[in-house]
């Protein structure tokens, strides 16, 4: 079974996936968190500091795309492949409120004749392998049916579904019975994507499915940054380990903005993610969330390692 890691806009960037995969190795890819080519033809500073292969030493890293044109497709993917990049994943599952009216992301499986002519082109073109990540659809899981249909007709390298409609966000449950259709129908290779959080969630969704390629995960490993590394028989999170990796991302984050304010500010959405993997009460995590200052940080960071980890549950 490969694990993946899911991108995360603002969080997985270069910095924090080059340091995780320093502190728990065991992830089989990274994704970047997507990048948006335009009619200009130009990756923005942005975006081609994500892909940059210098910074991306030793990370296997497939790009994600997120465009509506399919020549700003193609543009970005034969770009991407003169950067050393043989896969490209296409995002048409993000169910944000500012990209779905775009026909974009998830939007994009509103109009599924567009959808098809937009895949007619991007699959056109020998280039990179391309991957798709996809949602059900937008508010009746029965849309899936037609749009699965229309993924089988072309050479996926690997649909990543997200069991989930646009209107669930990321806070309704996810719909295993329409993932069990996706994977029994697909003619293509199948990961799952949604809600694994523990290595029991793992180890539950490669029973009841076999024939997976691939697991993404993408919260559970943000709350535990070591869970693939344990899964595959390596350590557990530990208290000083989880202090080397935040102290290092701390550093790089302030060499890449030049100034605390603006790495504290990231350092709290990391930080929002990590507090339920220690004993911290709510009285320490509203001291870190008050923080502004460097010194400050650091000593409300330093209290809730000292607090400890929570007992393993599984």
């Amino acid at each position: 079974m490969r694990y993946t890691f899911a991108p995360m806009e603002g969080v997985t960037t270069h910095i924090y996936r080059r340091l995780h995969r320093r502190f728990f190795p065991g992830i089989d890819r990274y994704y970047t968190p997507f990048l948006s080519p335009t009619q200009h033809h130009k990756f923005g500073k942005r975006d081609r500091d994500e892909v940059l292969p210098a910074h991306n030493e030793g990370v296997p890293l497939v790009p994600q795309l997120m465009t509506k044109s399919a020549p700003d497709f193609n543009w970005a993917v034969a770009e991407l492949a003169g950067m050393g990049y043989g896969e490209v994943n296409l995002n048409l599952g993000c169910p944000s409120g500012t990209v779905v009216p775009k026909g974009k992301g998830c939007g994009a499986l509103a109009d599924l004749e567009k959808l098809e002519r937009f895949l007619d082109e991007i699959f056109a073109l020998p280039a990179a392998k391309l991957s798709i990540k996809t949602r059900l659809g937008l508010t009746n899981p029965e849309e899936f049916i037609p749009i699965l249909e229309i993924y089988n007709r072309y050479p996926i390298a690997e649909l990543t579904i997200h069991p989930r409609l646009q209107t669930d966000y990321y806070k309704l449950p996810v719909h295993p019975d329409w993932f069990a259709y996706g994977i029994t129908h697909s003619k293509n290779p199948v990961c799952y994507n949604g809600d694994l959080r523990t290595a029991a969630d793992c180890a539950a969704m490669t029973a009841a499915h076999p024939s997976l390629t691939a697991l993404m995960l993408g919260r559970g490993l943000l709350a535990n940054p070591a869970l693939v590394t344990t899964i595959k028989g390596g350590p557990s999170a530990d208290v000083p380990t989880l202090r080397r990796f935040h102290d290092a991302l701390f550093e790089d984050y302030r060499s890449l903005f030049g100034h605390d304010s603006s790495v504290i500010h990231r350092m709290k959405e990391y930080w929002f993610h990590l507090l339920p993997l220690f004993a911290a009460d709510e009285k320490l995590a509203k001291q870190l969330r008050k923080t502004r200052g460097r010194a400050e940080y650091f000593a409300a960071a330093e209290a809730i390692f000292r607090s400890g980890l929570q007992a393993e549950d599984g």
